[in-house]
C-alpha cells in the first residue's frame, strides 16, 4: 500500500515540532493543574491481576475525543489477534484461559536503563491516564475505545535511551503452549513491531494497560499492548514481552509477511487504496450493518499533532 502526503494538509497545520510540544506541554500543564483540584493526583500505575478489576488513580487525558465510545461488548469480541486465531471473534474465545500474570519486559538495546523487568516494577514510576481514541483498521472498520495507560513518552525517558537510540522495537509473547494462533504459521512469529523515536516520544502515543477503567482483556492485548491513535491498528502491538532501543529500523511483522501492502510506517491516508479495498470510507463497529460508512480522516483525523513527524518525508516510498 503506497501512501503519499494528502494536497488537504495545508502548511499552517504542519507545526514545527518545538512550537507544537510546548503548546501541548501547556494544554497537558493545565489539565493536571485544573484537574487536581477535583481529584487527588495519581501516584503510581498499580495495576490489579483479577480480572475486569478496576483501575486506580486514573486521570481524564485533555487529549481525548469527544466521539462516543464503542461498547465494552464492541470493543472486547471484535479483535484482530492472530496469535489466538484470524478470525475476529476467535480471541475472545481462544484467550479466555490466557494467563497474563506474572509478566517481564526486557528492556534492551541503546539506553542507559536495561534489563528485565517484572510488570509490577516496570509499571510503578508511570500514572495512568484515560485517553479516548479512534482505532481505524486496515479493513476499513473502526472503533472509539476509552484506553487507559502511560504515555510512552514517560517510558522512553525513564529507560534514558542514548543518542544512537533512533528507534523504538516492540516484541509480543511467544508462547504456542498458550497462544494457540502461533502453532500457524500465519505470520513469522514472534509479532514485531516498531516505531521512530519521534512517533514513539510523541504525547499520543501511549502503552495501554486498561480499558473502560479496567484491566485489559486478554483478547484486547493483555497485560500490556501499544496504542498509536493516527496508524493502522496492526500497528498497537499487544501482548508486549520486550521493548528494545535500536538505531536502525525494526524489521515488523506485517511488512515482512507482505511488503507491497504493509509498510513500516502505515499512517491512516484514504487517499491511497490498500491494493485489495479503498481506504477512502470506514464503517464504525456497532453502527449496524446496514449503516452509512463515514469518510476516513487522514491520520486517522489527529493530523493536527502529527503531521509535522513526516515534514519532508516522500511518503510515496515511506508508507
Amino acid at each position: 500500500m503506497l501512501i503519499r502526503r494528502p494536497a488537504d494538509i495545508r502548511p499552517s497545520e504542519i507545526t514545527s515540532e518545538t512550537n507544537y510540544l510546548n503548546r501541548r506541554e501547556f494544554i497537558r500543564a493545565g489539565a493536571i493543574a485544573g484537574g487536581s483540584l477535583l481529584a487527588p493526583a495519581a501516584l503510581a500505575a498499580v495495576i490489579p491481576e483479577q480480572r475486569r478489576a478496576r483501575l486506580d488513580g486514573v486521570a481524564k487525558s485533555p487529549f481525548s475525543t469527544d466521539e462516543t465510545p464503542n461498547s465494552y461488548d464492541d470493543i472486547t469480541t471484535y479483535n484482530n489477534f492472530y496469535e489466538f486465531g484470524t478470525g475476529k471473534g476467535d480471541p475472545a474465545v481462544y484467550a479466555r484461559d490466557f494467563e497474563p500474570r506474572p509478566w517481564t519486559i526486557a528492556v534492551e538495546g541503546h539506553a542507559e536503563k536495561t534489563g528485565i523487568f517484572d510488570f509490577d516494577d516496570f509499571m510503578k514510576p508511570f500514572d495512568l491516564e484515560e485517553r479516548i481514541y479512534r482505532l481505524r483498521c486496515v479493513e476499513a472498520w473502526s472503533m472509539v475505545i476509552p484506553w487507559v495507560g502511560v504515555p510512552l513518552a514517560d517510558v522512553v525517558k525513564h529507560f534514558l535511551p542514548t543518542s544512537k537510540a533512533k528507534y523504538v522495537a516492540f516484541e509480543t509473547l511467544h508462547d504456542p503452549s498458550r497462544m494457540p494462533g502461533q502453532r500457524r504459521r500465519v505470520l513469522d512469529w514472534p509479532y514485531r513491531e516498531g516505531l521512530t523515536i519521534a512517533e514513539a516520544t510523541n504525547p499520543l502515543t501511549i502503552l495501554a494497560v486498561g480499558l473502560y477503567g479496567e484491566v485489559m482483556p486478554n483478547q484486547n492485548g493483555a497485560p500490556i499492548r501499544l496504542v498509536v491513535p493516527w496508524k493502522y491498528g496492526f500497528k498497537s502491538i499487544k501482548s508486549i514481552v520486550r521493548i528494545r532501543f535500536a538505531e536502525r529500523r525494526p524489521k515488523t511483522s506485517w511488512n515482512m509477511a507482505t511488503p507491497r501492502e504493509y509498510g513500516f510506517y502505515a499512517n491512516v491516508n484514504p487517499d491511497v487504496d490498500h491494493p485489495r479495498w479503498s481506504q477512502a470510507r470506514e464503517r464504525r463497529i456497532g453502527a449496524g450493518l446496514f449503516a452509512s460508512k463515514q469518510p476516513t480522516l487522514m491520520f486517522n483525523g489527529y493530523g493536527e499533532h502529527v503531521a509535522h513527524l513526516y515534514k519532508g518525508l516522500d511518503l510515496r516510498r515511506n508508507f
